[in-house]
């Protein structure tokens, strides 16, 4: 078994330094090798994909805009590629806008057009929906074709981790609202999962670095923000306009109802940058350490074989952390995210009976 894990391991690494070393050629073959621009080609979203193994094919996606005019456009990202102009579009290499989608109107001035074109974010978004579904559809289905039997490998390993998030996570924390939040719950949990894994992934379908753009994060930061505060009970709000402490801290200077509100923003705010943060930092020591294979490569043979030795090493251990850091960031999020909504479930008769127990252990302290 560990010497199956241990092939598997170099192996992957093998496939990260091919892909990676085809970059690097591609840019030797036009340009002094630049780190900045490898890195951040990799990190940032595009309107293509480069296919697995080569430096001249691409998977061109769907450019959708619509112009000034407001006429809809929609053709190829190939029309694009090389910084060519196609109807009046072009990719910006750099001011507010670089690396998007640009235009220039009557008037001489660029502007950003309508953009609902299909990226490679968007692409991976949908790669990961179709991989949950196929899963969990693939669950339900056995169940119901084998109703009354064990279920085993694929099918067992699901349930063993609904059944451990439900009954050890969700359940002890929500209590009765359980069932109405799980579902939601749920799906962050493994949406967050699988877009983790695939940017672990090198090559097509993988290797986007969803989670580590904070667009993704902050979309998923403000659902959460909008079903805490969309199921807030009254006591939930009556804590956070008027929280139960000494009048002059609420009146005339509303002290603590700011505060209260600032931390009505900030809980989401800390999920959108803990994940996005660690997801990001990862990505980028990754291919940092890989870089270094390239810049000292001018030094000669035995520097360059000496330090490849030393970045696979160090790209190894840094990948299998950043496998391990992918289930525990869904898995902080998700919990995190159970208790802000228990949070804002708070019943009135918990709200005393937490308030009489205070009482009575400061009456016994």
């Amino acid at each position: 078994m560990r010497k199956r894990e241990f092939y598997i391991s170099c192996t992957f690494v093998l496939i990260f330094l091919n892909v990676f070393s085809i970059k690097a050629e591609e840019n030797h073959s036009e340009k002094a090798f630049n780190v900045k621009d490898v890195i951040f080609e990799h990190l940032t979203d595009s309107y293509s994909w480069e296919l697995p193994f080569s430096h001249t094919h691409r998977l061109y996606l769907p450019v959708i805009v619509k112009d000034l005019n407001g006429k809809w456009h929609i053709f190829s990202s190939k029309h694009l590629d090389g910084g060519n102009t196609h109807k009046g579009f072009y990719i910006a290499q750099d001011g507010d806008n670089v690396h998007k989608i640009e235009s220039v109107d009557e008037q001489g001035n660029k502007y950003r057009p309508l953009d609902f074109s299909i990226t490679k974010n968007v692409l991976a978004i949908l790669f990961a929906a179709i991989i949950i579904l196929s899963v969990l559809l693939w669950d339900a289905h056995w169940y119901k074709k084998h109703p009354y039997k064990a279920p085993r490998r694929g099918v067992a390993m699901v349930e063993i981790v609904i059944d451990m998030l439900y009954y050890e996570i969700i359940k002890p924390i929500l209590g009765e609202d359980a069932r109405k939040f799980a579902p939601y719950i749920l799906t962050l949990f493994f949406f967050i999962l699988v877009a983790n894994l695939l940017g672990q992934i090198v090559i097509f379908p993988g290797g986007v670095n969803l989670t580590g753009n904070i667009s993704i994060t902050l979309v998923l930061a403000f659902m959460t923000f909008i079903v805490i505060n969309l199921f807030g009970t009254k006591e939930y709000w009556k804590e956070v306009f008027w929280p139960d402490v000494p009048l002059w801290l609420k009146f005339p200077i509303p002290i603590m109802p700011v505060i209260e509100v600032f931390g009505v923003i900030t809980k989401p705010f800390a999920l959108m940058i803990r994940l996005f943060a660690n997801m990001l930092g990862g990505h980028i020591i990754a291919l940092s350490l890989v870089s270094l294979i390239f810049l000292l490569g001018a030094l000669g043979e035995t520097v360059m074989g000496i330090t490849t030795g030393v970045s696979v090493i160090f790209s190894l251990f840094m990948k299998l952390i950043d496998v391990m850091i992918c289930f525990i960031q869904a898995f902080v999020f998700m919990m995190l995210t159970t208790v802000f909504i228990s949070l804002a479930r708070v019943k009135e008769h918990e709200h005393e009976s937490k308030k009489e127990e205070q009482q009575s252990t400061e009456i016994t302290e």
